[in-house]
Protein backbone atom coordinates (compact mmCIF):
# COMPACT_ATOMS: atom_id res chain seq x y z
CA UNK A 1 0.00 0.00 0.00
CA UNK A 2 2.01 3.14 -1.25
CA UNK A 3 0.53 5.65 0.08
CA UNK A 4 2.70 8.37 0.83
CA UNK A 5 3.11 11.78 3.68
CA UNK A 6 5.08 14.88 2.14
CA UNK A 7 7.15 16.92 4.31
CA UNK A 8 6.88 20.46 2.92
CA UNK A 9 7.80 23.75 4.64
CA UNK A 10 9.57 27.18 3.79
CA UNK A 11 13.66 26.85 3.46
CA UNK A 12 16.10 26.69 6.59
CA UNK A 13 13.15 25.42 8.97
CA UNK A 14 14.51 21.86 9.08
CA UNK A 15 12.67 19.63 7.00
CA UNK A 16 15.79 17.85 5.28
CA UNK A 17 17.51 17.84 8.57
CA UNK A 18 14.02 15.77 9.75
CA UNK A 19 13.85 14.08 6.66
CA UNK A 20 17.21 12.30 7.00
CA UNK A 21 16.75 11.24 10.91
CA UNK A 22 13.70 9.60 9.17
CA UNK A 23 14.88 7.56 6.26
CA UNK A 24 18.52 6.53 5.27
CA UNK A 25 18.04 8.02 1.65
CA UNK A 26 19.91 11.22 2.79
CA UNK A 27 18.96 14.57 1.46
CA UNK A 28 21.23 17.14 1.17
CA UNK A 29 20.93 19.68 4.37
CA UNK A 30 22.45 23.06 3.86
CA UNK A 31 21.79 26.57 4.81
CA UNK A 32 20.44 28.12 1.40
CA UNK A 33 16.86 27.27 -0.52
CA UNK A 34 16.35 24.87 -2.38
CA UNK A 35 19.18 22.22 -1.54
CA UNK A 36 16.24 19.86 -1.92
CA UNK A 37 15.32 20.42 -5.82
CA UNK A 38 14.12 16.59 -6.36
CA UNK A 39 11.80 15.32 -3.73
CA UNK A 40 13.72 11.94 -1.91
CA UNK A 41 11.40 9.74 -0.80
CA UNK A 42 11.78 7.64 2.27
CA UNK A 43 10.10 4.13 2.88
CA UNK A 44 10.37 4.18 6.62
CA UNK A 45 9.76 1.56 9.42
CA UNK A 46 7.08 2.03 11.39
CA UNK A 47 7.72 1.59 15.47
CA UNK A 48 5.39 -0.85 16.69
CA UNK A 49 6.20 -2.06 20.07
CA UNK A 50 3.34 -5.00 19.61
CA UNK A 51 5.14 -6.36 16.98
CA UNK A 52 8.02 -6.97 19.67
CA UNK A 53 6.00 -8.50 21.96
CA UNK A 54 4.64 -10.93 19.42
CA UNK A 55 8.38 -11.72 18.25
CA UNK A 56 9.29 -12.81 22.15
CA UNK A 57 6.11 -14.91 22.50
CA UNK A 58 6.35 -16.46 18.88
CA UNK A 59 10.26 -16.69 18.65
CA UNK A 60 9.58 -17.35 14.73
CA UNK A 61 12.31 -19.07 12.37
CA UNK A 62 12.27 -16.37 9.49
CA UNK A 63 12.36 -13.11 11.78
CA UNK A 64 9.60 -9.98 12.76
CA UNK A 65 8.68 -8.01 9.57
CA UNK A 66 7.22 -4.21 10.17
CA UNK A 67 5.06 -2.30 8.42
CA UNK A 68 6.02 0.87 6.60
CA UNK A 69 5.11 4.29 5.52
CA UNK A 70 6.85 6.81 2.75
CA UNK A 71 7.80 9.85 3.88
CA UNK A 72 8.36 12.30 1.00
CA UNK A 73 10.56 15.39 1.10
CA UNK A 74 10.02 18.09 -1.12
CA UNK A 75 11.68 21.13 -2.20
CA UNK A 76 10.67 24.30 -0.02
CA UNK A 77 8.59 27.09 -1.06
CA UNK A 78 8.72 30.50 -1.35
CA UNK A 79 6.05 33.45 -2.30
CA UNK A 80 4.50 33.44 -5.70
CA UNK A 81 5.02 29.50 -5.87
CA UNK A 82 1.62 29.35 -7.64
CA UNK A 83 2.54 31.51 -10.07
CA UNK A 84 5.53 29.61 -10.45
CA UNK A 85 7.93 31.69 -8.97
CA UNK A 86 10.97 29.67 -7.06
CA UNK A 87 10.25 25.78 -7.60
CA UNK A 88 6.76 26.41 -7.25
CA UNK A 89 5.43 24.43 -10.10
CA UNK A 90 7.35 21.70 -8.96
CA UNK A 91 5.92 22.21 -5.29
CA UNK A 92 3.07 21.71 -6.65
CA UNK A 93 3.30 18.76 -8.53
CA UNK A 94 5.12 16.59 -5.78
CA UNK A 95 2.42 18.04 -2.80
CA UNK A 96 -0.71 17.12 -5.19
CA UNK A 97 0.95 13.55 -5.48
CA UNK A 98 1.06 12.85 -1.83
CA UNK A 99 -1.66 11.70 0.14
CA UNK A 100 -1.00 13.74 3.36
CA UNK A 101 1.08 16.72 4.59
CA UNK A 102 3.57 17.26 7.24
CA UNK A 103 4.45 20.77 7.68
CA UNK A 104 7.41 21.82 9.68
CA UNK A 105 7.42 25.00 11.38
CA UNK A 106 10.69 26.58 12.44
CA UNK A 107 10.14 27.44 16.02
CA UNK A 108 13.50 28.18 17.38
CA UNK A 109 15.90 30.92 17.19
CA UNK A 110 19.68 30.80 15.48
CA UNK A 111 21.58 33.46 14.25
CA UNK A 112 23.71 30.82 12.16
CA UNK A 113 20.80 29.83 10.49
CA UNK A 114 19.00 32.29 8.21
CA UNK A 115 15.30 32.02 7.89
CA UNK A 116 14.17 33.41 4.23
CA UNK A 117 11.96 36.13 5.33
CA UNK A 118 14.24 37.46 8.34
CA UNK A 119 12.87 36.60 11.56
CA UNK A 120 11.56 33.24 13.21
CA UNK A 121 7.59 33.48 13.14
CA UNK A 122 5.94 29.93 12.02
CA UNK A 123 2.49 31.64 11.84
CA UNK A 124 3.71 33.56 9.39
CA UNK A 125 5.62 30.64 7.78
CA UNK A 126 2.20 28.88 8.05
CA UNK A 127 0.35 31.32 6.22
CA UNK A 128 2.74 31.46 3.76
CA UNK A 129 2.51 27.96 2.31
CA UNK A 130 -1.44 27.83 2.82
CA UNK A 131 -1.89 30.85 0.89
CA UNK A 132 0.18 29.25 -1.98
CA UNK A 133 -1.61 26.00 -1.81
CA UNK A 134 -5.18 28.53 -1.51
CA UNK A 135 -4.52 30.19 -4.57
CA UNK A 136 -4.00 27.21 -6.46
CA UNK A 137 -7.11 25.48 -5.10
CA UNK A 138 -9.09 28.33 -5.82
CA UNK A 139 -7.87 28.49 -9.65
CA UNK A 140 -8.75 24.56 -9.81
CA UNK A 141 -12.18 25.48 -8.32
CA UNK A 142 -12.74 28.10 -10.44
CA UNK A 143 -12.51 26.01 -13.53
CA UNK A 144 -14.65 23.52 -11.90
CA UNK A 145 -17.29 25.68 -11.67
CA UNK A 146 -17.43 26.84 -14.87
CA UNK A 147 -17.65 23.24 -16.34
CA UNK A 148 -19.73 22.27 -13.87
CA UNK A 149 -22.27 25.03 -14.34
CA UNK A 150 -22.59 24.27 -18.64
CA UNK A 151 -23.51 20.43 -17.45
CA UNK A 152 -26.11 21.13 -14.83
CA UNK A 153 -27.69 23.60 -16.96
CA UNK A 154 -27.36 21.50 -19.97
CA UNK A 155 -28.96 18.81 -19.18
CA UNK A 156 -30.07 18.72 -15.55
CA UNK A 157 -27.07 16.68 -14.39
CA UNK A 158 -27.55 15.53 -10.92
CA UNK A 159 -23.81 14.97 -10.19
CA UNK A 160 -23.09 18.35 -11.66
CA UNK A 161 -25.28 19.92 -9.37
CA UNK A 162 -23.97 17.85 -6.08
CA UNK A 163 -20.23 18.95 -7.44
CA UNK A 164 -21.28 22.53 -7.96
CA UNK A 165 -22.74 22.52 -4.21
CA UNK A 166 -19.08 21.41 -2.58
CA UNK A 167 -17.24 23.41 -4.79
CA UNK A 168 -19.24 26.95 -4.31
CA UNK A 169 -18.66 26.30 -0.50
CA UNK A 170 -14.57 25.44 -1.06
CA UNK A 171 -14.70 28.93 -3.49
CA UNK A 172 -15.90 31.04 -0.31
CA UNK A 173 -13.57 29.40 2.19
CA UNK A 174 -10.79 29.50 -0.20
CA UNK A 175 -11.62 33.29 -1.20
CA UNK A 176 -11.91 34.07 2.75
CA UNK A 177 -8.45 32.80 3.04
CA UNK A 178 -9.04 29.30 4.85
CA UNK A 179 -8.81 25.72 3.62
CA UNK A 180 -10.36 23.30 2.28
CA UNK A 181 -10.36 21.27 5.25
CA UNK A 182 -12.19 23.43 7.09
CA UNK A 183 -14.90 23.09 5.35
CA UNK A 184 -18.44 21.44 6.88
CA UNK A 185 -19.98 19.31 4.48
CA UNK A 186 -23.47 18.56 5.00
CA UNK A 187 -24.00 14.78 4.01
CA UNK A 188 -22.38 11.81 2.83
CA UNK A 189 -23.00 12.20 -0.82
CA UNK A 190 -20.68 15.74 -0.65
CA UNK A 191 -18.82 14.21 1.14
CA UNK A 192 -17.85 11.31 -1.09
CA UNK A 193 -17.69 14.28 -3.76
CA UNK A 194 -15.48 16.35 -2.20
CA UNK A 195 -12.90 13.37 -1.93
CA UNK A 196 -12.73 13.38 -5.52
CA UNK A 197 -11.76 16.76 -6.26
CA UNK A 198 -8.30 16.58 -4.46
CA UNK A 199 -7.42 19.77 -3.39
CA UNK A 200 -4.26 20.59 -2.08
CA UNK A 201 -5.65 22.23 1.19
CA UNK A 202 -8.04 19.37 2.11
CA UNK A 203 -5.01 16.86 2.06
CA UNK A 204 -4.57 15.72 5.96
CA UNK A 205 -2.50 17.77 7.79
CA UNK A 206 0.10 17.23 10.96
CA UNK A 207 2.24 20.60 11.36
CA UNK A 208 5.61 19.84 13.18
CA UNK A 209 6.95 22.33 15.17
CA UNK A 210 11.23 22.29 14.93
CA UNK A 211 11.85 23.46 18.24
CA UNK A 212 15.86 23.89 20.05
CA UNK A 213 16.86 21.79 22.49
CA UNK A 214 15.49 23.14 25.77
CA UNK A 215 11.91 23.24 24.30
CA UNK A 216 12.23 19.26 23.18
CA UNK A 217 9.96 18.50 25.73
CA UNK A 218 7.61 21.29 27.00
CA UNK A 219 7.51 23.37 23.73
CA UNK A 220 8.05 27.26 23.49
CA UNK A 221 6.17 30.13 23.17
CA UNK A 222 6.18 29.68 19.70
CA UNK A 223 4.83 26.42 19.67
CA UNK A 224 1.80 27.99 22.11
CA UNK A 225 1.10 30.44 18.67
CA UNK A 226 1.05 27.77 16.54
CA UNK A 227 -1.35 25.41 18.44
CA UNK A 228 -3.61 29.20 18.45
CA UNK A 229 -3.41 29.15 15.15
CA UNK A 230 -4.27 25.88 13.90
CA UNK A 231 -7.26 25.18 16.71
CA UNK A 232 -10.13 24.96 14.26
CA UNK A 233 -8.54 22.95 11.88
CA UNK A 234 -8.58 19.36 11.68
CA UNK A 235 -4.83 19.13 12.35
CA UNK A 236 -2.63 17.57 14.39
CA UNK A 237 0.37 19.43 15.97
CA UNK A 238 3.90 17.57 17.15
CA UNK A 239 6.72 19.19 18.77
CA UNK A 240 10.42 17.77 18.37
CA UNK A 241 14.07 19.18 18.00
CA UNK A 242 15.37 18.20 14.58
CA UNK A 243 18.90 18.68 16.27
CA UNK A 244 18.50 16.13 18.65
CA UNK A 245 16.55 13.52 16.51
CA UNK A 246 20.31 13.52 13.95
CA UNK A 247 22.20 13.37 16.97
CA UNK A 248 19.69 10.46 18.36
CA UNK A 249 19.83 9.20 14.90
CA UNK A 250 23.98 8.49 15.34
CA UNK A 251 23.93 6.66 18.26
CA UNK A 252 24.22 2.79 17.59
CA UNK A 253 22.65 1.17 20.17
CA UNK A 254 18.86 1.11 21.49
CA UNK A 255 20.68 1.17 24.85
CA UNK A 256 22.31 4.26 23.84
CA UNK A 257 19.42 6.32 22.29
CA UNK A 258 17.24 5.43 25.55
CA UNK A 259 19.48 6.65 27.90
CA UNK A 260 20.22 9.43 25.86
CA UNK A 261 16.52 10.37 25.89
CA UNK A 262 15.85 10.43 29.30
CA UNK A 263 18.73 12.58 30.12
CA UNK A 264 16.99 15.18 28.08
CA UNK A 265 13.40 13.81 29.70
CA UNK A 266 11.54 12.66 26.76
CA UNK A 267 10.11 8.75 26.78
CA UNK A 268 10.25 8.29 23.36
CA UNK A 269 12.32 9.87 19.90
CA UNK A 270 10.35 12.94 18.34
CA UNK A 271 11.02 10.78 14.68
CA UNK A 272 9.14 7.51 16.48
CA UNK A 273 6.51 9.69 17.36
CA UNK A 274 6.35 11.51 13.69
CA UNK A 275 6.29 8.22 12.26
CA UNK A 276 3.12 6.84 14.46
CA UNK A 277 1.51 10.57 13.55
CA UNK A 278 1.91 10.20 10.14
CA UNK A 279 0.60 6.41 9.85
CA UNK A 280 -2.69 7.94 12.00
CA UNK A 281 -2.38 10.78 9.44
CA UNK A 282 -2.96 8.52 6.62
CA UNK A 283 -5.92 6.89 7.77
CA UNK A 284 -3.75 3.60 8.20
CA UNK A 285 -4.37 0.64 11.01
CA UNK A 286 -2.55 -2.48 11.19
CA UNK A 287 -3.49 -6.14 11.70
CA UNK A 288 -0.90 -8.76 12.25
CA UNK A 289 -0.09 -12.42 11.04
CA UNK A 290 2.14 -14.27 14.12
CA UNK A 291 3.22 -17.71 14.48
CA UNK A 292 6.44 -20.07 14.11
CA UNK A 293 7.85 -19.18 11.05
CA UNK A 294 6.81 -15.62 10.44
CA UNK A 295 5.67 -12.78 13.06
CA UNK A 296 4.33 -10.01 10.19
CA UNK A 297 2.39 -6.44 10.25
CA UNK A 298 0.22 -5.59 7.67
CA UNK A 299 -1.21 -2.34 6.81
CA UNK A 300 -4.66 -1.26 5.98
CA UNK A 301 -7.10 1.25 5.89
CA UNK A 302 -9.83 1.88 8.45
CA UNK A 303 -12.53 0.67 7.75
CA UNK A 304 -11.36 -2.17 5.61
CA UNK A 305 -13.41 -5.25 5.77
CA UNK A 306 -11.77 -8.96 6.16
CA UNK A 307 -11.60 -9.57 2.30
CA UNK A 308 -9.94 -6.36 1.54
CA UNK A 309 -7.13 -7.26 4.01
CA UNK A 310 -6.64 -10.63 2.81
CA UNK A 311 -5.82 -8.92 -0.44
CA UNK A 312 -3.41 -6.99 1.31
CA UNK A 313 -1.01 -10.16 1.61
CA UNK A 314 -2.18 -11.58 -1.90
CA UNK A 315 -4.92 -10.92 -4.46
CA UNK A 316 -5.90 -14.55 -4.29
CA UNK A 317 -6.99 -14.36 -0.69
CA UNK A 318 -9.46 -11.60 -0.86
CA UNK A 319 -10.67 -13.34 -4.15
CA UNK A 320 -11.39 -16.77 -2.90
CA UNK A 321 -11.55 -15.50 0.65
CA UNK A 322 -13.60 -17.88 2.92
CA UNK A 323 -13.26 -16.65 6.30
CA UNK A 324 -11.15 -15.33 8.93
CA UNK A 325 -10.05 -16.37 12.24
CA UNK A 326 -9.08 -13.36 14.72
CA UNK A 327 -7.91 -13.47 17.94
CA UNK A 328 -7.55 -9.65 19.45
CA UNK A 329 -4.31 -8.82 20.32
CA UNK A 330 -4.46 -8.35 24.32
CA UNK A 331 -5.91 -11.70 24.55
CA UNK A 332 -2.99 -13.49 22.19
CA UNK A 333 -0.63 -12.23 25.01
CA UNK A 334 -2.00 -12.66 27.79
CA UNK A 335 -2.82 -16.53 26.98
CA UNK A 336 0.53 -16.95 25.57
CA UNK A 337 -0.62 -17.84 21.82
CA UNK A 338 -2.95 -19.12 19.31
CA UNK A 339 -3.38 -22.64 21.04
CA UNK A 340 -4.53 -21.38 24.33
CA UNK A 341 -6.98 -18.29 22.76
CA UNK A 342 -8.50 -21.36 21.06
CA UNK A 343 -9.08 -23.41 23.60
CA UNK A 344 -10.03 -20.48 25.59
CA UNK A 345 -12.93 -19.85 23.44
CA UNK A 346 -10.98 -16.58 22.01
CA UNK A 347 -10.61 -17.16 18.64
CA UNK A 348 -13.53 -15.57 16.52
CA UNK A 349 -14.68 -16.81 13.20
CA UNK A 350 -15.40 -13.88 11.01
CA UNK A 351 -16.99 -13.39 7.78
CA UNK A 352 -16.75 -11.39 4.51
CA UNK A 353 -18.43 -8.19 6.75
CA UNK A 354 -16.10 -8.35 9.57
CA UNK A 355 -14.96 -4.71 9.97
CA UNK A 356 -10.90 -5.62 10.77
CA UNK A 357 -9.67 -3.65 13.68
CA UNK A 358 -6.16 -2.19 14.70
CA UNK A 359 -4.11 -4.98 16.37
CA UNK A 360 -6.50 -8.06 15.32
CA UNK A 361 -4.14 -10.97 14.93
CA UNK A 362 -5.58 -12.75 11.45
CA UNK A 363 -5.30 -16.17 9.71
CA UNK A 364 -7.34 -16.62 6.38
CA UNK A 365 -9.50 -19.28 4.67
CA UNK A 366 -9.74 -19.16 1.35
CA UNK A 367 -10.31 -21.18 -2.40
CA UNK A 368 -9.23 -20.24 -5.22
Amino acid sequence: MSLQCGIVGLPNVGKSTLFNCLSNAKAQSANFPFCTIEPNVGVITVPDERLIKLGDLCKPERGVIPTTVEIVDIAGLVKGASKGEGLGNKFLANIRETDAIIHVLRCFDDDNVVHVDGTVDPVRDKEIIDAELQLKDLETVESRIQKCEKAARAGGDKQAKLSLEVLEKYREALSQGRNARTVELDNKDQELCAREMFLLTNKPVMYVCNVDEASAVSGNAYVERVREAVKDEDAQVLVLAAKIESEIAELETYEERQMFLEEIGLQESGVNRLIKSAYALLNLRTFFTAGSDEVRAWTFKAGSKAPQCAGVIHTDFERGFIRAEVIKYEDYIALGGESQCRAAGKLGIEGKDYLVQDGDIMHFLFNV
